[in-house]
């Protein structure tokens, strides 16, 4: 389970390399699913790697 949350949290780093993404955009752009998708994010935000920005009802995520 640990390697396959470390490939997913690749496929979300890669996504957001090319800017900022709201959950669902994200969701849609990895093609993960929700538990896979907040699984890779919690690892890339242990690692300090992603930030996190409530707009609204909407939360968009990017790269530190």
């Amino acid at each position: 389970m640990i390697e396959k949350i470390g490939i997913n949290a690749g496929l979300v780093w890669n996504a957001l390399s090319k800017g900022s993404l709201e959950v669902k955009a994200l969701k849609k752009a990895t093609k993960l699913t929700e538990k896979d998708l907040y699984a890779a994010l919690g690892w890339l935000a242990r690692e300090g790697k992603v930030q996190f920005t409530e707009e609204g009802k909407e939360l968009f995520i990017c790269l530190n």
